[in-house]
C-alpha cells in the first residue's frame, strides 16, 4: 500500500481524498492543515496540524501538496521535499522553471522525488502539446480553455469595490476551433480565441455601470477580451453558478507533405475541475513513489515520467491489454 498525506484541505484537498477511495493500492494517512484540526470536516480522514507532519514521516510514502501556486507551493514544495516525496499542481506557467530548479535542488540533496506541476494544464495538456509537436513538426499548436469557471478571474471580480460575489466563465470561440479542425491555420489574437462571461452580485448602493466599466477595462484579466457582464441576485448565483466545471482543447494542425493536412486534438470536459486535477495528482503520486523505490531521486514533471509508472497494473498486463 502507498501511504499518502494530504497537505492543505481546500477544494483540491477534498478532491484528493475522494480520488484515493478509487485507488485500492493507496491509503490515506491523514490531512495536514494550517487550520485548527477541530474545525476541519473531512470525508473520514483524520485531520492534523501542519506541524505534526514530520512526526509521521515514517508512515508517509508521499505528500500530495494542495496549496495555492501564488504563495503556498513556491515555499512548501522545496521545504517539504527535503523530508518527503512530494507531488504538487503548481500552475504559474512562467515560473515553472524557477520552481523546478528550487525543488530539484532539495530533492537531489536529500534523496527524495518530487513531481511538480501535475494536473491538466500544466499536466496532461503539456503532454499532448509535446506529442503533437514531435509528431507533426510542420504545424501549429493552439490551446483553448473552457467553457469553465476561472477561479482566479472570479476572485478578481470579487475584489472590485461594490461587488458582493461573482463567478466568471472562460468560453472558447467554437467558430475558430471549427476552422482549426478543418486544417486552417489562422493568425489568432487573444480576443479571437476566448471570451469571458461574468455573473456579478452587487453590494447595496453600488453603481452598476461603474462596476461594469471597471470589469471590462481591467488589465491582464478582461481588457483584452470581449466580456459580457450580467448582474444577478445572490440566490441565483448560489443556485446556478457555484459549481466548478472546466475543460479545454489542445489542437495541433500540421502537414506531413505539401497539401496533406493532419489534425491532432485532445479534449477535456470536466464537471469538477478540482476533482479531476486531484485524480491526476493521485496517479502521479503513484509514479513518484515508484521512482523513489528505484532511487531515481530528483524533480520531475509529466514530461519526464513514463506512462507505465501511473498505472497500478504491472507492465506485462499493460503491454497485453493496451498495445
Amino acid at each position: 500500500m502507498i501511504k499518502v498525506a494530504i497537505v492543505g484541505y481546500g477544494n483540491l484537498g477534498r478532491g484528493v481524498e475522494q480520488a484515493l477511495t478509487l485507488n485500492p493500492d493507496m491509503e490515506l494517512v491523514g490531512v495536514f492543515t494550517r487550520r485548527d484540526p477541530e474545525t476541519v470536516t473531512t470525508a473520514g480522514a483524520k485531520a492534523y496540524r501542519m506541524e505534526q507532519l514530520t512526526e509521521q514521516k515514517a508512515t508517509i510514502d508521499v505528500c500530495i501538496l494542495c496549496g495555492g501556486s501564488a504563495t503556498d507551493l513556491p515555499v512548501q514544495t522545496p521545504a517539504l521535499t527535503k523530508e518527503f516525496n512530494t507531488v504538487d499542481s503548481f500552475d504559474t506557467h512562467a515560473k515553472i522553471p524557477e520552481h523546478f530548479a528550487n525543488t530539484a535542488q532539495a530533492a537531489t540533496e536529500n534523496q527524495t522525488v518530487a513531481v511538480i506541476s501535475t494536473g491538466w494544464d500544466p499536466g496532461l495538456f503539456s503532454l499532448n502539446r509535446l506529442y503533437a509537436q514531435s509528431i507533426l513538426p510542420a504545424g501549429e499548436t493552439y490551446t483553448f480553455w473552457g467553457k469553465g469557471v476561472s477561479q482566479g478571474h472570479s476572485d478578481a471580480l470579487r475584489r472590485i469595490d461594490g461587488v458582493a460575489d461573482a463567478t466568471q466563465y472562460t468560453i472558447p470561440n467554437e467558430a475558430v476551433i471549427g476552422q482549426l479542425r478543418a486544417g486552417e491555420k489562422p493568425t489568432l489574437t487573444t480576443r479571437d480565441k476566448h471570451f469571458r462571461e461574468c455573473f456579478v452580485v452587487l453590494k447595496a448602493g453600488a453603481d452598476e455601470e461603474q462596476v461594469k466599466q471597471t470589469i471590462v477595462t481591467m488589465p491582464n484579466y478582461f481588457a483584452d477580451y470581449d466580456t459580457q457582464v450580467h448582474f444577478i441576485s445572490q440566490d441565483e448565483l448560489d443556485q446556478n453558478h457555484k459549481a466548478m466545471p472546466h475543460g479545454g482543447t489542445v489542437l495541433h494542425t500540421g502537414e506531413t507533405s505539401v497539401g496533406v493536412q493532419q489534425v491532432i486534438e485532445y479534449n477535456l470536459k470536466l464537471d469538477s475541475n478540482p476533482e479531476f486535477t486531484a485524480s491526476v495528482l493521485v496517479a502521479y503520486a503513484r509514479a513518484c513513489v515508484r521512482l523513489a523505490a528505484e532511487k531515481q531521486y530528483g524533480a520531475y514533471t509529466v514530461l519526464d515520467i513514463a506512462p507505465k509508472y501511473l498505472s497500478p497494473k504491472p507492465a506485462e498486463e499493460l503491454r497485453a491489454t493496451l498495445l
